[in-house]
């Protein structure tokens, strides 16, 4: 079977490939609170085969990546595990800790959703690989340093001998995680365990990771335990699906069986919160003009946010090296502008320029007419017209300072900003109920902490925050990556409605082009450092001009393995042409 063909029918071969490779028999996890226990896995039944992508999907609180962490026992210590896991009937939950750690690594690996978190900044690329056989005795230090220059070459990492004398931020996004699963790779596991793998890439680099988990799978036999929420690339990569919901496995088959005939209301409902780009031929309703005019219909020709060949250079030792390169753009008032490209591409430094993050090296910078920066406004006066921009951050986890509560994450701009809009400490805690009522949270979240929230309650609180000022722009830099497809949906709605409600302006930087197409009025579409295609929504991502934006689209997985299939097929047709 080709490396292309994996998805399009179940897993076939000898009796040997059909025995379970790794078998978990009535899993239950159950964690010890203040509250008393809580059961969040239970009689969980699962086989992986060797060779085969397994996908394990469900939203937030499914148990999915619990249900991941207990082959290895991962769990923390307020968690009970109870049930059988095998791997080549070899009961993994008897062993002793020492006995695990020659099993961890060795013939199970991990592969975690970020790389930056998983990579040791301080140690080089090289070493941290050969760490890992050197860990298992797996030969001497010259024959560790000799293989992880193989390593990288074999996830495809140029110029493999310069990279592994280097360190983890010198690294794109897509390459940390090639070195993660190169690191995951060293000693030859039977299976790796994939946590969310792609869920920070843009669509080019998953495309490319994709590629290289489906082409290790084929040629190495390595089997993958794959978790994610993202139903486009279980289509593009698994064998099978396991669908998982509160606790328990409602659904598994082949993925042409659950994605194209699925039998759970659950995974049906899973299926259509997934956004999805019209295809050709389909009929698309025309996005919604933003507001053009202010009181009395008087126009409003002065942008919010209008940039002009503007530019941002990083120097160090010696080199530089140009993020955003001459970019122009206007954003008006009540418009959503989405902005595409891929890591690297200078999006996230176009956000940061226009909430002040990043100095421009040369250009011109403007919000609400007024110039910034060099000749332009200054200290109070900037500031203040900074208060009119609000901010919304990827990780709704790392953007929430975990010691203070939501009420006081909330006020946070009312108290910045109380030169602007002076506030007593009663109204502001009346105005945080006010915020809290917007993104539909109950106001006696005000007292929590963000730990004890759910991903997407967080971001609600970073919306929540963003609107604090009545702002007339909002910076939304990946405000979704992290989130799964419900949730994703969820705070997309409350977000759309508080826009259409407060009538700002929005850059919405993401890499997910299906969301944008639903939430933008225009696209900008980025690549090293340059605005090469911009326009309407409909016109950009159905009908792109520039040949880069052609190539993001083909990367754009769709959640259907036949589809899926024949898009793959095209784009490594496309690239091998190239």
């Amino acid at each position: 079977m080709s490396a292309t063909d994996r998805t399009a029918t179940p897993v076939q071969g000898t009796d040997d490939a059909e025995t379970p490779m790794l078998r978990i028999r009535d899993l239950a996890v159950t964690f010890r609170t203040d509250d008393g226990p809580v059961e969040a896995v239970r009689g969980i039944d699962l086989d992986v085969r060797r060779g085969e992508v397994l996908a394990l999907v469900g939203e937030s609180g499914s148990g999915k990546s619990v249900t991941a962490m207990a082959v290895l026992s991962l769990l923390p210590a307020t968690a009970k595990r109870t049930g059988s896991i095998e791997l080549d009937s070899r009961e993994l939950t008897s062993l002793t800790e020492a006995e695990l750690n020659g099993v961890r690594g060795k013939e199970i690996s991990m592969v975690f959703q970020e790389p930056m978190t998983a990579l040791n900044p301080s140690m080089r690329i090289g070493d941290q690989i050969a760490e890992a056989l050197l860990n298992h005795g797996v030969g001497t230090k010259q024959e560790a340093a000799r293989r992880a220059v193989e390593l990288l070459a074999r996830v495809g990492i140029p110029e493999p001998e310069r990279r592994a004398a280097g360190y983890a931020h010198e690294m794109s996004g897509g390459q940390r995680q090639r070195v993660v699963i190169a690191i995951a790779l060293a000693c030859e596991p039977k299976l790796i365990i994939a946590d969310e793998p792609t869920t920070a890439l843009d669509v080019t680099v998953q495309a490319e990771i994709l590629d290289l988990i489906r082409e290790l799978a084929h040629s190495s036999g390595t089997s993958f335990l794959l978790v994610t929420h993202n139903m486009g690339v279980v289509a593009d990569i698994a064998d099978r699906v396991a669908v998982m919901y509160r606790g328990e496995m409602v659904e598994h088959g082949t993925a042409m069986q659950v994605l194209r005939e699925p039998n759970a209301d659950y995974t049906k409902r899973l299926l259509d919160a997934v956004p999805r780009l019209p295809e050709g031929g389909e009929t698309v309703p025309p996005a919604g003009e933003p507001d053009s005019t202010g009181p009395g219909g008087v126009a409003l020709p002065v942008p919010v946010l209008s940039l002009r060949e503007s530019s941002v250079t990083y120097r160090k030792a010696g080199k530089s090296f140009t993020a955003l390169d001459q970019v122009s753009i206007d954003i008006a008032a009540g418009e959503i502008l989405g902005l595409v490209g891929e890591s690297g591409s200078g999006k996230s430094t176009l956000g940061k320029v226009a909430l002040g993050l990043a100095p421009t090296s040369g250009g011109e910078l403007r919000l609400f007419g007024e110039k910034l920066g060099r000749g332009g406004l200054r200290g109070r006066a900037e500031r203040r017209l900074r208060g009119r921009v609000g901010a919304i951050f990827q990780d709704p986890g790392s953007s929430l300072d975990p010691r203070t509560t939501v009420g006081e994450a909330i006020a946070e701009p009312l108290v910045v900003h109380r030169a602007v809009r002076p506030m007593s400490g009663r109204d502001r805690a009346a105005r945080v109920r006010e915020l809290l009522e917007a993104v539909e949270l109950p106001a006696s979240y005000a007292s929590r902490f963000p730990h004890e929230l759910s991903g997407g309650q967080r971001q609600r609180i970073g919306l929540a925050r963003a609107i604090a000022l009545e702002p007339e722009l909002i910076i939304a830099d990946e405000p979704t990556s992290a989130l799964d497809v419900s949730v994703q949906a969820a705070v997309l709605r409350v977000l759309r409605e508080l826009q259409e409600r407060m009538d700002f302006a929005c850059l919405f930087i993401s890499h997910d082009l299906a969301v944008v197409h639903e939430f933008s009025h225009r696209v900008a579409v980025m690549h090293e450092g340059r605005i090469v295609e911009l326009g309407a929504t409909d016109d950009v991502l159905l009908r792109p001009q520039h040949p880069y934006s052609q190539r993001l689209l083909a990367s754009v997985p769709v959640p259907d393995p036949v589809a899926q299939r024949e898009r793959r097929v095209a784009r490594l047709a496309a690239r091998s042409a190239a």
